[in-house]
């Protein structure tokens, strides 16, 4: 049986980029506004005891790790965002015909990446808004569109791995 990724064209699944774009377009535009809506850790209540919307500022990655380092830390997880996203443009161009679901993953993880990459570039920090907790007993730290993007898309690569090809292998094996 012939390859599909062979035949499937000269840019393979780059026409996913629009959900790219989606996503970091709704990203920025739901910082700026909350951004200038909300005071420094105002919380606006949505769901009580659940859900709210609150204003942060991370200058580190993921849970605020290395936040306060200094200012290197900016450099530094710009340019692995700069890293990844240049790799996944090129694997979402090397996708096979049959790589819709890794294509739709790897558009939704990069168009989080840029997202975030931006407010790191321009503003030195990364927006937040987004606050999820049980009561006051617990609270997940604030996170945003981009960063809810880049998790659906990594949960869709890990389903990616258990899903099996009609012939009954693992996907990328």
């Amino acid at each position: 049986m012939p390859d599909s990724s062979a035949s499937f064209g000269r840019y393979g699944h780059l026409k996913w980029l629009w959900l790219s774009v989606l996503v970091m377009v709704l990203d920025q535009a739901t910082k700026f506004y909350f951004d200038g809506t909300l005071q420094m850790y105002e919380q606006i209540v949505v769901i009580p005891d659940l859900l709210s919307w609150t204003l942060a500022y991370n200058t580190g990655a993921a849970f605020s790790f290395l936040a306060d380092s200094g200012g290197w830390q900016r450099w530094l997880f710009t340019l692995i965002a700069v890293v990844v996203s240049v790799v996944l443009v090129v694997w979402l161009k090397r996708l096979g015909r049959d790589d819709t679901w890794l294509a739709i993953a790897l558009a939704l993880v990069l168009g989080g990446a840029v997202g975030n990459l931006f407010d790191r570039v321009v503003l030195g920090h990364v927006v937040d808004f987004i606050l999820v907790h049980w009561q006051d007993r617990w609270r997940f730290p604030a996170f945003n569109l981009a960063d809810s993007a880049i998790t659906v898309g990594a949960i869709m690569l890990a389903l990616d791995m258990f899903k099996s090809k009609k012939s009954g292998e693992t996907v990328h094996d």
